[in-house]
């Protein structure tokens, strides 16, 4: 997919064996193992440790456990595309469930010494789940606005202050925590350094407590992480102090990647229900589909589906061969999550009343839609970064 012909002549944009190897592998997986659950998550907002552990051990036994991390450290060592092709399977489910097909942070790759045998190799293992820590009430996009903060004493940290929205961070058993630890000044004033730490649950002075409550994605919890005068030795730094930023750019971009693809993955969902609808319902002596307008929605539907598909899939190919992609990611971002947006609004539409209501999965969809515009960066954070790039080579 997306290769080449001595990387110049023809592009070949068809799955290779392995890669539908892949998709296949998963959609059965999300179909059997994690749709016939989804109306008991929705309906009681949670999910059961048996059940997280069940379909953890079921990943294990497919060999997708930690399919995204490297080989050499016992992950299944997917590339970014072939894992893009992963998530967009994963995509299909509820995130509450999809979370515990193993996906340990790839930043853990950082990890040195003995902080590799106590992080890195357990979550690969699926023996640990990590939570990723960055926003705050007043620093959310602004990563550099961050308040809480580490100050050194001696060879140790001493961390305070908070986070919040922080996802799946009540199943976790280690929180990867970003906090500033210093500031520079620079010619646009003074800028907050930034330092990484890995901090386990039951640290004194951390304490994990319940998030808000969500209208998208039930039973995914989002957490309000505390810390109070949280000590912590200087082996627990991930990376180098006050390198943080530089840390968070190089590995967390991928996210972005994820929630485009994962945005693909339900839009190709709720399409498939739109479909066989538009040919069964009846109205006016023929199926709805032969009307016009409702047939226009289906072609605008799949059209932009398959644009969100092709942009999200280039990027992660472009990631992959280390070419710049950062534009590229933004706008894979950017246009998979309003997509997804424009069409469950318009298959409820298509669905009518019904639509909305819960015996359909369709008010869902709806619902889950809305945060993908918000987190892991705003779709106006998007369009900063791709303006930011083409304007930039032209300024003096």
């Amino acid at each position: 997919m997306l290769a080449s012909d001595n990387g110049q002549s023809t592009m070949n944009f068809a799955l290779s064996d392995e890669q539908q190897m892949i998709v296949d592998t998963v959609r059965s997986f999300v179909e059997n193992e994690l749709y016939p659950h989804e109306a008991e998550v929705e309906r009681t907002g949670k999910v059961s440790p048996e059940l997280g552990q069940s379909i953890a051990a079921k990943c294990k036994e497919i060999g997708f456990f930690a399919a995204n991390m490297p080989e050499e450290f016992g992950g299944g060592g997917l590339n970014h595309l072939d894992f893009t092709l992963l998530e967009r399977e994963l995509g299909r489910a509820s995130m509450a469930l999809s979370v515990y097909f193993g996906r340990p942070s790839g930043i853990l790759v950082a990890c040195e010494g003995e902080q590799r045998e106590r992080y890195l190799l357990p979550a690969i293992a699926g023996e640990k789940f990590d939570a990723l820590a960055m926003s705050e009430p007043d620093a959310g996009s602004d990563v550099r606005g961050m308040k809480c903060n580490a100050r050194e004493d001696g060879s140790d940290w001493v961390v305070n202050g908070s986070k919040h929205f922080i996802s799946h961070a009540d199943i976790a058993d280690f929180v990867i925590v970003f906090v500033a630890t210093g500031e520079e000044e620079t010619s646009r004033g003074p800028k907050k350094k930034i330092s990484c730490f890995l901090v386990d649950r039951g640290t004194p002075g951390f304490e994990i407590r319940t998030g808000y409550e969500s209208v998208s994605h039930r039973g995914y919890h989002n957490s309000i992480l505390n810390f109070d005068n949280c000590r912590l030795p200087g082996t627990q730094m991930l990376g180098e102090p006050h390198r943080g930023f530089e840390l968070a750019n190089r590995w967390l971009r991928a996210t972005r990647l994820t929630v485009a693809t994962m945005s693909v993955g339900r839009a190709r969902r709720v399409l498939d229900l739109a479909v066989p609808y538009c040919v069964e319902r009846k109205q006016f002596g023929q199926s709805i589909g032969k009307f016009q307008g409702i047939s226009f929605k289906l072609a605008d539907m799949i059209t932009e589906i398959d644009a969100a598909d092709w942009l999200t899939l280039s990027a992660a190919w472009r990631v992959d061969r280390d070419l710049p992609c950062n534009r590229e990611i933004a706008s894979a971002k950017l246009y998979a999550t309003e997509m997804l947006a424009r069409v469950t609004d318009e298959a409820l539409q298509i669905f009518g009343g019904m639509g909305l209501m819960s015996d359909l999965p369709l008010e869902r969809f709806w619902r889950d839609a809305r945060v993908e515009r918000i987190w892991d960066g705003t779709s106006e954070i998007q369009r900063h970064i791709i303006s930011r790039e083409l304007l930039r080579p032209l300024e003096s």
